[in-house]
């Protein structure tokens, strides 16, 4: 059986048509269809494609024939030789790697839900910073709290977040996560004093089960600075970034 006419050569038009086939099933479908679908639909229509070449003696002669002939030996000289040994080793280490990587096991550890900002313990809800003095009467007091905050955080919470409190301090990059950046209008600027007043008294350590994965590094200060260093630093905090508090108001 032979197939009239002349155009295209079916090996490309076979190629191209799989090609799309590929490209609509990766791309065009939505919700994405799992690799294993996408491989069995295209062994599918490579079978098929298969066939259709087989069909009709002309694409036969033009298609197969070379193929099996250049598989098979039937084409001399060095080039086809080498050619038949690189195709019967990479197809098949080809296919092998690409199976090894989308079906090999994973060493990644299971992801859960992150929660950022986890609710703290009702003991410390609402606390309000005791060196947090209003108008010009405190004003004078709060610099100098403002100050010994200073010095706490420079002797203490530098090396991880930086000097600019941007999370780079010299010990950031071997650290994951990352140190909070207090320059980030959504880290400080989003939480009330008596959280940070907890997230640093408790450290990593004293986040709730639900912050699993993503456990901070942080130590528990509360062993190591007194709770009036960690009231100061706070303040220190956000004069340094220039951001308020949030308030319950």
């Amino acid at each position: 059986m032979e197939l009239k006419g002349k155009g295209v050569h079916p090996g490309i038009r076979v190629a191209v048509a799989l090609s799309v086939f590929y490209l609509f099933m990766k791309f065009a479908i939505s919700p994405p269809l799992p690799f294993s679908l996408i491989f069995m639909y295209m062994a599918l229509a490579i079978a098929g494609s298969a066939i259709y070449l087989a069909l009709f003696s002309d694409i036969k002669e033009a298609v197969v024939d070379p193929l099996f002939s250049f598989l098979g030996g039937g084409m001399e000289g060095g080039l086809a030789k080498g050619g038949r040994y690189v195709v019967l080793v990479a197809v098949p280490m080809f296919v092998w790697f690409g199976s090894y990587q989308k079906m090999g096991a994973s060493t990644e550890a299971p992801l859960g839900q992150r929660v950022i900002h986890p609710a703290p313990p009702g003991e410390f809800a609402g606390l309000y910073n005791p060196y947090r003095t209003e108008g010009e009467a405190g004003k004078a007091e709060f610099l100098k709290s403002v100050e010994e905050g200073k010095e706490v955080y420079f002797k203490n919470c530098v090396f991880c977040h930086g000097d600019l409190l941007d999370g780079k301090g010299i010990f950031s990059h071997g650290l994951n996560p990352a140190p909070a950046d207090f320059q980030d209008p959504g880290t400080i600027a989003m939480l009330q004093e008596s959280f940070l007043f907890w997230r640093i008294s408790t450290g990593g350590i004293g986040l709730p089960q639900e912050s699993t994965p993503w456990d901070s590094a942080m130590p528990r200060w509360e062993t190591m600075l007194s709770e009036a260093e960690r009231w100061k630093v706070i303040l220190f905090l956000y004069e340094y970034t220039g951001r308020a508090p949030r308030t319950w108001e």
